[in-house]
């Protein structure tokens, strides 16, 4: 997915939703644009607050707009609309790989799943949208642990914090689902209640 320019897209979202925003050169690149008044204004409506929200949990994931929209209207559909949707977004492969620490970023997760890096149950896998279930377990492929997509594993994994719906075993490049992701307010940069109602307008 074609993401276009990344400060200015964290800018206007006001949220540091890509890696190089979250770095100390973005932090003082926009304290210079808000010096000069160059940041923009926060939309004062509700439809342009849940707008907001809406790009940055999709951005975040880095999923095209009709990919997300099938994510909101199957969780809509669901007894739990709020945890379904983020149970859809984070249980992606390409996400694991990036919550297990084997990815540096979830675009790196895409990259590695789409070239046949990660195995799940012991197969070759090649869809970063692939979702994996509770029980399911992920590795890395041994043949592609030369790879220089995991040249920065080792360390990573000494500073990475795993989420408790995954155990991972970072020696064997290995992990498994153990449970669900519970989405919790305040936890993230975007608001997915916001999401919902921006969907429920239409």
């Amino acid at each position: 997915m074609k993401i276009g320019p990344k400060y200015k897209i964290a800018r206007r979202l006001g949220a540091p939703i890509f890696e190089k925003t979250q770095t100390q050169k973005y932090a003082i690149s926009l304290s210079r644009k808000e010096k000069n008044g160059k940041v923009p204004q926060r939309p004062k409506s509700e439809f342009g607050r849940q707008l907001i929200e809406k790009q940055k949990a999709r951005f975040s994931y880095g999923i095209t707009e009709k990919q997300f929209a099938k994510y909101v209207k199957e969780a809509i559909r669901s007894a739990e609309p709020l945890q379904a949707l983020y149970q859809s977004l984070e249980l992606r492969l390409d996400n694991i790989l990036y919550r297990s620490g084997f990815a540096k970023t979830r675009a790196q997760g895409r990259q590695i799943a789409a070239h046949g890096h990660a195995l799940v149950n012991g197969k070759r896998v090649t869809i970063p949208s692939m979702k994996l279930a509770v029980g399911k377990e992920l590795a890395v492929r041994t043949a592609s642990t030369q790879s220089p997509l995991f040249g920065e594993v080792e360390e990573r994994m000494k500073t990475v914090t795993v989420p408790a719906w995954i155990t991972v075993n970072g020696a064997k490049r290995e992990a498994k689902v153990v449970g669900f992701p519970v989405y919790a307010p305040g936890e993230n940069v975007f608001d997915l209640s916001a999401v919902l109602e921006f969907y429920s307008r239409s």
